[in-house]
């Protein structure tokens, strides 16, 4: 969790808080147990889903996989800043602070990772298909894999090193570096690489795919291209706000703007709904790269059928006989997509 109380605020008197505070915590308490609930179900089904078919696997299965396994680590870690806030301190102790934090941000990164992966694979596969589909191997595949992995762990080292428990602040777990260095890589690893650089790979990869598409010959290519357009929208629109707002933060903590107590507060209360809001993205990923996969929601059925049969059969038939042939290249833009 990326905790906004952590940031030097300079010699000014201290304001009174508490009332953010108290306005936090049924608003983050009710987000924070969706996201956990409903990202634990999709991603944990994703997993699932992908794990029984693992010997089919291809480049994207492993990049949803992955994907799938990111919003996982990031979503295990809300319960216990839920039980944080409805407490009031930390009750987990300096190891659990240092762990949790780190996984935290970790699972948000190589999310972020794993979609320039899929985005990048998209274009390279659409737009410069016969060129270099000889090299889309395992081999490579697992190689981006372990480096996505290794990046979002070399990223997310300040939080593994320097979060830790106060004792000053009620027992909270906060990031505190050794020096204001570190707030300012926070800020640019959150800006740029959490929303600057995936948004920007996404609209110039996506802007060469769409014109791509347009010109095939098939019944799906409108379908795709609103996919496509809803995949940056939802993206954008999911986190920029909470960017904004932590951007907005920190040059108030540098006092190049200077706000009052309640306008102050009213920061505060913004970047922590908007961070919640922001969560949220992690549910959805199942939704917009897996489960619009004509492919990967007929293994699901399939797999939920032998778990709920009488629930789901029809449901399953009816998706067979949507999925009847499609041409080689509408059937991976779908699956992929």
């Amino acid at each position: 969790m990326f905790n906004i109380t952590a940031i030097p605020t300079g010699g000014f008197p201290p304001c009174d808080y508490e009332s953010v505070k108290v306005a936090n915590t049924g608003i983050l308490v009710t987000l924070y147990s969706l996201v956990f609930a409903v990202g634990l179900l999709g991603n944990g089904l994703v997993v699932c889903v992908l794990m029984k078919h693992w010997k089919q696997s291809n480049l994207t299965d492993i990049c949803l996989f992955n994907l799938a396994l990111s919003d996982l680590v990031f979503v295990i870690t809300l319960p216990f800043y839920s039980h944080v806030l409805v407490k009031g301190y930390w009750t987990f102790g300096d190891f659990m602070c240092h762990v949790l934090s780190g996984f935290h941000r970790m699972g948000f990164f190589s999310s972020i990772f794993f979609m320039v992966i899929m985005t990048l694979d998209r274009y390279i596969v659409i737009v410069h298909g016969h060129k270099v589909a000889r090299y889309r191997t395992m081999r490579l595949t697992l190689a981006l894999t372990f480096i996505s992995w290794i990046l979002s762990l070399c990223v997310s080292l300040p939080s593994f090193l320097f979060t830790k428990v106060s004792n000053e602040s009620e027992d909270e777990c906060l990031l505190l570096p050794e020096n204001n260095h570190w707030y300012h890589y926070d800020l640019f690893a959150t800006n740029i690489l959490g929303l600057v650089l995936p948004l920007l790979v996404m609209v110039v990869c996506y802007s060469r795919i769409i014109p791509v598409l347009v010109k095939m010959k098939t019944a799906k290519k409108h379908r795709i291209v609103k996919l496509i357009l809803s995949i940056v929208a939802v993206f954008f629109l999911f986190w920029a706000p909470y960017n904004i707002s932590f951007f907005l933060n920190y040059l108030h903590s540098q006092h190049i703007i200077i706000l009052t107590c309640s306008g102050d507060g009213n920061l505060r209360l913004a970047v922590s709904v908007t961070e919640a809001f922001a969560y949220t993205h992690c549910c959805l990923n199942p939704i917009i790269y897996a489960f619009v996969g004509q492919k990967f929601m007929r293994r699901t059925l399939q797999m939920l059928k032998k778990w709920l049969p009488s629930s789901v059969g029809d449901l399953s038939d009816s998706v067979s006989r949507r999925s009847s042939v499609v041409s080689r290249s509408s059937g991976f833009m779908v699956t992929t997509m």
